[in-house]
């Protein structure tokens, strides 16, 4: 078999217009610029002799041999969809990853996890499958807990998969380890790898500080946030320096994530920083100063603020019974705007309750037991509030618990969960707490007992937001309160579409361990007087998933788990 090679630009010659020729052609192209493949059907329909084929002929080659190569090169270009280009660069090969591999079964099921992440498609009626769309976030939280990496075959449906949903990233990327990095900058479309956008913060391991400080002046804006955020988590104070070297030359916007990035480590030795950005140029920079100031009770801030609100609350001595008596500001005054109060209201609000909210909201909390003549916050809570200011009071107090992170005002502000008027007090009338937020302070073991109880009492209706702050794996006591609501719910006839997302927490959230005792729920009931039509069904399939569901969830972590090792005697823990 003869093969043909690519011409040598010194020894190709072209073959010129025969005689006769009805019309001349365009110059041919060079070796560079492949000829069209439209000329080279056109030269061949016509023939060599009458067009001059757009191709360079080497010397001792006829026209239509040569017109034949490079149609059959132009035939694999076009097949491979590429076009033609000069070479470039060869790139650096993949940097190595040291963790050890995925076990076998634990690669396959993140293989099917990748591959089944679109969805089942549409329709209402999910069936009894497990969701393996919510199983893939599961999966690589529990993959991280091992320090496994990415099978190099599935890094680019992970990265996909991460590129799709911005709440996989951190865990995705994660697992990816440093080969994601070496493929996003290969491929466009995984470029939110390098921009560090939802991944982990790490900072650079090997490069010192000059490698810290050429990241900080040369990356892209993610990169820096994510760089700073690193370093706070690491050395607040290497954070804060860092910052302060660039911090004058920042765009406005740019000033606002990176004082954001600060609530890291945030602590007393950030005050002076934080002091000089109230009077920085951007408004929205100088209320996030006074915000995370605010946060530090033992800063000047909190200190004036505090001030501030002890006269406009107070006891009211002309009672005869203690009532707490309030006097808003008249005035949004030059000290207050400096302070970070916004002098302008939301729609709705009167401004002397706005400005009083933001003072109480910013005053340290442990200043009221002195001003309410050493009450502990529960015995202030429950004190009454003149002139119907309980609500604005209450809401300010709420919102500072949640920025002091202070657990003794939450439990004062929550209350009993079981108590009668507590189901009012989720959203009162004109109200801005959020009981919510209030949680998020509590420890985990006492937040999900709380919301145990309330649920208990109060079902399931004002718990959906409670219950996704709650640690995963739920508690005994939480996860028996919800199953138990959901139960009642069925026998009650209720619409089972009304409980589908308390139905997809739970199958997110319970304790695998719960599956066995689920069983006897999964059954089909008789439907109650009144009834949904067909909810019995629907519950019956719902509570299958949830089994199913949880069945698979064990399965997950028994496939993740390592090998035994040689010397194990198989009696070691979970």
């Amino acid at each position: 078999m003869t093969t043909t090679t690519s011409p040598d630009p010194a020894e190709a010659t072209v073959v010129g217009p025969p005689a006769g020729s009805a019309r001349p052609s365009a110059p041919a192209p060079t070796a560079t610029a492949p000829a069209p493949w439209p000329d080279l059907v056109s030269a061949a329909l016509l023939g060599t002799e009458r067009r001059r084929p757009p191709v360079a002929v080497r010397a001792g080659q006829g026209a239509a041999a040569a017109l034949l190569d490079a149609a059959a090169v132009s035939t694999v270009r076009r097949r491979a969809a590429l076009r033609p280009a000069p070479a470039g660069e060869r790139p650096a090969p993949a940097p190595a990853d040291p963790r050890p591999p995925l076990p076998p079964a634990a690669r396959r099921r993140l293989s099917l996890l990748l591959a089944d992440r679109g969805g089942a498609g549409g329709g209402s009626r999910r069936g009894t499958a497990p969701d393996l769309t919510e199983l893939l976030p599961q999966w690589l939280a529990a993959a991280a807990d091992y320090g496994y990496r990415a099978p190099d075959a599935l890094l680019p449906a992970l990265l996909d998969a991460a590129r799709a949903r911005t709440d996989l990233r951190p865990a995705a990327l994660a697992l990816a380890g440093p080969r994601a990095l070496w493929l996003a900058r290969l491929n466009d479309a995984w470029r939110f790898a390098l921009r560090g956008i939802g991944g982990p913060a790490a900072p650079p391991g090997d490069d010192g500080a000059e490698g810290v400080r050429r990241r900080w002046e040369e990356g892209l804006f993610a990169e820096r946030v994510a760089l700073l955020t690193a370093l706070r988590r690491r050395d607040p104070r290497e954070g804060l320096d860092l910052l302060r070297t660039t911090w004058a030359t920042e765009r406005a916007e740019d000033r606002l994530m990176f004082l954001d990035s600060l609530r890291e480590g945030l602590s007393a030795p950030d005050e002076p920083f934080l002091e000089e950005a109230l009077s920085d140029r951007s408004r929205n920079v100088r209320a996030t100063a006074a915000e995370l100031l605010s946060a530090l009770p033992g800063s000047a801030l909190a200190a004036r603020m505090a001030r501030r609100a002890r006269t406009c609350v107070g006891l009211d001595r002309t009672a005869g019974a203690a009532v707490i008596a309030v006097e808003a500001p008249h005035e949004c005054d030059a000290g207050m705007l400096r302070d970070g109060v916004a002098p302008t209201p939301p729609s709705g609000r009167g401004e002397r309750a706005w400005w009083l909210g933001q003072l109480v909201e910013a005053a340290p909390l442990e200043g009221w037991r002195a001003r309410f003549e050493g009450r502990d916050p529960v015995a202030i809570v429950a004190l009454p509030v003149a002139d119907d200011w309980r609500t604005e009071l209450h809401d300010a107090w709420c919102r500072a618990a949640v920025r002091q992170r202070d657990a003794e005002w939450a439990r004062a502000l929550l209350g009993a969960p079981a108590a009668p008027a507590q189901a009012a007090e989720v959203a009162p009338t004109g109200s801005s707490r959020d009981l919510t937020k209030l949680l998020t302070v509590l420890p985990a073991e006492e937040r999900a007992r709380w919301v145990a109880e309330f649920i208990a009492t109060h079902g399931l209706s004002d718990a959906f937001r409670m219950l996704g702050v709650c640690a995963v794996p739920w508690a005994e006591p939480l996860g028996r309160a919800v199953v138990d609501a959901l139960d009642i719910a069925r026998d009650a006839g209720s619409y089972p579409w009304s409980f589908s997302g308390v139905m997809g927490l739970a199958e997110r959230c319970l304790d695998p361990a719960a599956a066995d005792r689920l069983d006897m729920l999964t059954a089909v009931t008789d439907e109650p007087e009144g009834a949904s039509p067909g909810s019995g069904g629907y519950w019956s399939e719902a509570f299958l998933r949830l089994v199913g569901t949880l069945r698979l969830r064990a399965t997950m972590r028994t496939e993740l788990a390592p090998p035994p090792s040689p010397g194990d005697d198989g009696r070691g823990a979970p």
